[in-house]
């Protein structure tokens, strides 16, 4: 161990996302490579000895107790648990996480070293995983509210390879049998000889971790919630969202010495009249089963959303991947904007 085809796959997952800063200490582990990043893996962060590196994944992830926080991360699973390798900015990005991270090492803020916080998710206290719409991300549960991540991928590759990888290493976990056959085998659990229909999107694993993707109706409610925003629409078995996708608005920073721009995560959108972007809960729902109260916001929060009639030109960036798009719209027809501007022009 390892083989050397593990390492070679392991040096080329080892890549940041472009359009994404990490901090010093982040840029330092994704300069590794091969034999580098096993042994580093080994002296700075696997618990035990005999436990093997199996995955490596760069991701943004976010906090069950800090939801409006993204972070960049990369992902190492091994044989053992889940390790979260973030990016030092996190602690101090809200201070209100003082319970939820120690800052024992608040006084080395000045010194040569570039610290990073580790957080880690054991595998025999893992319990679902939710897979999101069109596999944009994933959010592993755990046992508290402590315990539960959202992993960002915004690529359905990255998800399926993380995903599969997972439930490989839980094969090899020796769980205790339960004392009666409680749960369902995999054929009774994925559909009905009778109908040949899917009954259930959850699927329980032989570790006993449950693996839930999104069925139909999850898609019936968001279609439903955007036709809510559309105005005029009659027809609403019509309306097909034609594509959903986690995305980043662009916002560039006036005054700045540099032409700079924040990204803001969104999720965009497109049916076959209009274009929306949303702000998305992506770690509170479905609701986890110790929660007492219901999230204070809602899943899906309209931010924009324009038709498609409207829509002048599209603007395509020359880069490869991530690609970006400037939509240009014509606004011009806009009954609102008219109004708005005849109040303030020819009226108190």
């Amino acid at each position: 161990y390892p083989s050397e085809f593990l390492m070679q796959k392991i040096t080329e997952d080892n890549q940041v996302p472009v359009h994404l800063r990490v901090s010093v200490s982040l840029q330092y582990v994704a300069g590794l490579k091969g034999r580098a990043l096993v042994e580093f893996f080994h002296s700075n962060i696997a618990e035990v000895e005999n436990e093997e590196l199996r995955h490596l994944m760069w991701s943004s992830v976010l906090f069950y107790k800090t939801p409006n926080v993204e972070v960049m991360a990369c992902v190492l699973l091994s044989t053992k648990a889940i390790y979260f390798l973030l990016d030092d900015s996190f602690i101090h990005a809200d201070e209100r996480q003082s319970d939820f991270w120690n800052k024992e090492n608040s006084d080395c803020e000045n010194s040569s070293f570039h610290l990073s916080c580790c957080f880690v998710l054991k595998l025999n206290d893992l319990q679902s995983v939710n897979v999101g719409l069109f596999d944009q991300y994933f959010r592993i549960t755990g046992h508290s509210a402590d315990h539960i991540v959202t992993c960002l991928t915004r690529d359905s590759y990255n998800t399926h390879t993380f995903i599969q990888q997972l439930m490989a290493v839980l094969s090899l976990l020796a769980r205790t049998p339960s004392p009666e056959p409680v749960d369902k085998d995999f054929y009774s659990e994925f559909g009905s000889k009778n109908t040949g229909k899917m009954e259930n999107y959850e699927l329980i694993h032989s570790s006993r971790v449950k693996f839930i993707y999104p069925n139909e109706e999850e898609i019936g409610d968001l279609a439903f919630l955007v036709a809510e925003k559309m105005d005029g629409l009659t027809n609403l078995p019509s309306l097909n969202i034609l594509l959903y996708v986690l995305a980043f608005q662009v916002n560039h920073v006036e005054g700045s010495a540099q032409n700079t721009s924040s990204l803001q995560p969104k999720t965009l959108i497109l049916t076959s009249s209009d274009l929306f972007l949303f702000d998305e809960d992506y770690i509170s729902y479905p609701l986890p089963e110790f929660a007492k109260e219901p999230p204070k916001r809602d899943k899906y929060q309209l931010a924009d959303g324009r038709r498609i009639r409207d829509l002048d030109r599209v603007l395509m960036g020359y880069q490869t991947y991530p690609q970006a798009l400037t939509f240009v719209f014509d606004d011009v027809q806009n009954q609102d904007l008219m109004q708005n501007l005849t109040l303030d022009h020819f009226g108190e």
